[in-house]
Order: C-alpha cells, then structure tokens, then sequence
C-alpha cells in the first residue's frame, strides 16, 4: 500500500463522519414565547389620540320654572258662585295654558335645533 492511499482513507473517513454529523437531526427546543405587550407597545411610536366628547345641550332652560298654578281646577269651580264666575276662571286658566304650552314650545324648538 502506497502512503498516500493511507492519508486519502483517513480523509475519506473524517469527511463521511463529519457529514453524519451535520445530517443529524436538529435537537428540538421550545419555540421562543411571544413578546410581551409592553415590548411592543415600546416599539410602536408615541402618537396622541384626541376623542372628541360633545358637548351635553341643555334643552331646559332654568327660567322656565314649574308650571303655574291654574286657577280653574275643579275645587274653584265647585266653590264659584255661578256660570260667569265659572266661565271667568276657565278663561283665565287657558290663558295660562296657552302662555305655558308657547314656552314649552320654544324650548322644544331649541332643543332640536341644538341637536342637530
């Protein structure tokens, strides 16, 4: 046997058990957990998020005030001592009423338009 056929049999061998080596198998390991929220939240950029609240409309207005006391509910007009006295409270109740239902108007009016 020639000495260099020795040297190319021990080549050839080093070389066959080193590619077995690389063939193997990768040893498995855990994969590598997500990042945490606050690792990404690190990373994305700083920005201002402004949210626009509207502002609540009051649609009652403090003047407006309890309704009145109508002066023809059915104890004055038993106690009235006759129809003109009847007929004059009635009159002055609608009066009343018809003050009061054009401020509830108004507001109602308001209201809608401050809604829109």
């Amino acid at each position: 046997m020639s000495p260099g056929f020795g040297r190319l049999a021990v080549l050839a061998g080093g070389l066959a058990l080193a590619g077995c080596v690389t063939l193997r198998p990768a040893p498995k390991t855990a994969a590598a957990p997500p990042a945490p929220e606050a690792a990404v939240a690190a990373q994305t950029p700083d920005r201002v998020v402004r949210v626009i609240v509207p502002k609540p409309v009051k649609c009652v207005p403090d003047a407006l005030g309890p309704p009145p006391s109508y002066p023809d509910n059915e104890s004055a007009l038993r106690g009235a001592g006759g129809a003109a006295d009847r007929y004059q409270l009635l009159a002055a109740g609608r009066i009343l009423r018809e003050q009061r239902l054009q401020k509830l108007e108004d507001v109602v009016r308001r209201c809608r338009n401050a809604a829109r």
